[in-house]
């Protein structure tokens, strides 16, 4: 940590091995029992600590590296010419938000999150059934013009991502006894979204009062994230300890989300975790949000697309305003 950082006591995370690295490669290609094998490995770390990393994915390494490439390419430019994009232009939460815009803890953060990021979701046109219905939060992306090859590659990174995604909801089928396809008639037009975010170093006394990402737990079913070598991720351990969860070349870290630990009465884990980047350098991220159809029930009452709204209407006070 560079002397410029100082963090508070309760922002100091434990070094831990107590987030397993799963081979994903034998439920992709696997036998019937290699496959079960693996999901059983996946079903223990969603009950435990709800974090788990996995290696041999299918994702090829190239297209990682370029769409962060391409997601820096973006960062680096004028805030003017980002705005261009700006979130609170999009109708359907799609877009760039500044520094701030996103507040994952607002109970301790009065100014927001230290990160910037874009919202990327899937590309519906107005003609759409579910656009031309209102749907919330469905329709159109939001674009960077003169930037080639930026469209093309966070498409397919984000179609490569959607099909892994539901590839790990089978394996969650098969650790709850239920049948692999259990989740697919919830899977025709789910709320995927990608979200590649830049956080500035951060500096000087370090408080619970602004992290890069305030300690928070995610909305939905699942979350992939591809990490650069920065660092800076923490996750809060059953015995309320917050301990590390460093880069690990050629992974994913794979999250359980709110909906899912819902869907399966508290089975699954969603875990607090939250970033401080205190590495002097610039971080880079690419969470990747599975979350099911908007009219997915979750819980007696409440839709998978209900919570969403909820969670974005208390974390992004721009879409809150809108909704009211």
């Amino acid at each position: 940590m560079p002397d410029t950082a100082q963090l508070d006591p309760s922002l100091i995370a434990a070094k831990a091995d107590s987030i397993p690295v799963i081979d994903f490669g034998p439920f992709l290609h696997g036998t019937p029992a290699a496959r079960t094998a693996t999901a059983q490995e996946i079903g223990a770390a969603c009950r435990d600590i709800g974090f788990f990393y996995i290696t041999n994915h299918g994702v090829p390494d190239a297209l990682i590296a370029e769409t962060f490439a391409q997601a820096k390419r973006f960062f680096a430019l004028p805030s003017a010419q980002k705005s261009e994009i700006a979130i609170e232009k999009s109708a359907c939460h799609r877009g760039w938000f500044q520094i701030g815009g996103e507040n994952l803890d607002p109970e301790k953060q009065a100014t927001g999150d230290l990160k910037e990021g874009i919202k990327i979701g899937r590309d519906l046109p107005a003609s759409h059934p579910l656009v031309a219905a209102g749907t919330p939060l469905h329709g159109p992306n939001q674009w960077p013009q003169n930037l080639p090859g930026w469209r093309e590659t966070m498409q397919t990174y984000y179609d490569t991502l959607t099909a892994l995604g539901t590839q790990i909801l089978h394996a969650f089928a098969i650790a709850l006894n239920l049948p692999e396809t259990f989740f697919d008639e919830h899977l025709t037009t789910p709320m995927t979204t990608l979200g590649p975010l830049h956080y500035p170093p951060q500096t000087g006394p370090i408080t619970p009062a602004q992290l890069g990402a305030g300690a928070h737990t995610d909305y939905g079913c699942l979350t992939l994230l591809a990490q650069d070598v920065i660092g800076g991720l923490q996750v809060k351990s059953k015995t309320g300890t917050w301990i590390e969860a460093p880069p690990i070349a050629n992974t994913f870290v794979v999250n359980i989300g709110d909906m899912m630990e819902r869907f399966t009465n508290g089975v699954f884990t969603s875990t607090q975790h939250r970033v401080i980047n205190t590495s002097g350098a610039e971080r880079y991220s690419l969470p990747f949000f599975f979350d099911p159809n908007f009219n997915t029930p979750i819980a007696p009452g409440i839709t998978a697309g209900q919570h969403l709204l909820e969670k974005i209407n208390a974390s992004f006070t721009y879409h809150a305003a809108k909704s009211s």
